[in-house]
């Protein structure tokens, strides 16, 4: 078959069915009319091509709307059983899966706890998460109806080797070509993400980064991450660790070069939790966790608190005045359990601090990301693919 060219009515009718389903997403449901006034075409062609969306399962009727001038008119929206895809968050603990339709609405979800051992079989985890979240679903979704699935984890796969690194912590998951090996298993084509990737992929869609071309995200839990967008797209580096500073040697910590242990290198231990904690319970703030006595120091107010956080904050802005130095981001947003337990008091002092050290001085913000960011990134990337390969299938 000969590929169409310009002017071909072929073409057209592709250029028109996508306008109309991207319209159909965004502002739906609609009427015929608005739908003709919202993208350019004609009402004729508005009408031939609703027919044919609707034919093609992509878009679905979604009542009359009564009470305008002249006969009742019909509304359609975009079909949301067309496609589904999945999300999954993947820590030592647990693998959390959700499942959304064509329009970004979650469909099921499952967390399936990681047995307490080693030798763990990823792709078979993986499997059994994703079938009890399509089986959560009301009516059950068949695991075929999947079109993406995109897999959040603490680590970085090397796209030479499709190997999972910066990942030790995750037994089960170092194996050649992961991806594929997913892919295989599960049938729909499965995207490997690191975890603060997918968070800063979220505050671009839905966050504190929508105008920002440049910015970096500084992940703060029980280790350390950042996520690097450059150009309004994620910057992974050569073997996929970019943003991987938790490693990098800082001043006041010891030289360390056994890097390959999990949460180690200088940033680690001066910002990651284990640190952070024992950073509090020295100014007399304890918790269970780092980010529990990060949370009770910043809702103190007290002398003691402030003393607490700015030295956490002096920590902080350190390290992201060397990221400033080298990238001069348009935006620094801070996420992460230990970052969101100090809420708006420590952004204050990590801002103030990093001021104090740089000559660019990026504003620096909090995470507006509602839920789990992580999920909230794979759904947007299995979403974007998914819309793309949907879309562009209305004609032969």
């Amino acid at each position: 078959m000969t590929a169409p060219t310009p002017g071909r009515p072929s073409l057209m009718r592709a250029i028109n069915d996508r306008a109309a389903l991207e319209v159909l997403l965004a502002r739906g449901p609609l009427t015929r009319p608005q739908l003709s006034s919202l993208t350019g075409i004609s009402k004729p062609t508005a009408s031939q091509l609703l027919a044919r969306l609707v034919e093609a399962g992509l878009v679905v009727q979604d009542g009359i709307r009564e009470g305008l001038p002249g006969r009742t008119a019909e509304l359609y929206r975009i079909n949301p059983a067309a496609a589904y895809v999945a999300g999954l968050d993947v820590t030592p603990a647990r693998i959390r899966a959700v499942v959304a339709d064509l329009t970004g609405a979650v469909a099921g979800e499952h967390t399936l706890p990681t047995p307490a051992r080693s030798g763990v079989d990823a792709v078979a985890r993986v499997r059994a998460a994703l079938d009890a979240a399509v089986g959560a679903a009301r009516p059950a979704i068949p695991r075929d109806r999947l079109r993406r699935v995109v897999v959040g984890i603490g680590g970085a796969v090397d796209p030479t080797t499709g190997r999972l690194g910066y990942a030790a912590h995750i037994p089960g998951w170092h194996v050649p070509d992961l991806g594929k090996r997913l892919t295989d298993a599960l049938g729909p084509p499965v995207s490997i993400e690191n975890d603060v990737n997918l968070s800063a992929l979220a505050e671009l869609s839905a966050g504190q980064a929508g105008d920002a071309r440049d910015f970096v995200l500084l992940w703060v839990a029980e280790g350390v991450g950042m996520a690097v967008v450059l150009g309004g797209a994620l910057h992974r580096g050569a073997t996929g660790g970019a943003g991987e500073i938790g490693y990098m040697p800082v001043a006041g910590a010891p030289l360390r070069r056994d890097v390959r242990r999990t949460h180690t290198g200088g940033v680690h231990s001066l910002t990651g939790g284990a640190a952070v904690l024992k950073l509090m319970r020295a100014h007399g703030f304890r918790g269970r966790d780092a980010a529990t006595a990060v949370g009770r120091a910043a809702a103190t107010g007290s002398p003691e608190a402030g003393a607490a956080l700015t030295e956490l904050a002096t920590r902080l802005g350190a390290t992201l005045a060397t990221v400033v130095a080298v990238l001069d981001p348009q935006l620094i947003v801070l996420t992460g359990d230990v970052l969101r337990s100090g809420g708006e008091p420590l952004r204050t002092l990590v801002e103030r601090e990093l001021h104090t050290m740089t000559i660019p001085r990026p504003p620096v913000r909090l995470s507006s990301v509602q839920g789990n960011p992580v999920l909230a990134g794979a759904l947007h990337l299995a979403l974007g693919d998914a819309r793309e390969e949907t879309f562009s299938s209305t004609t032969p």
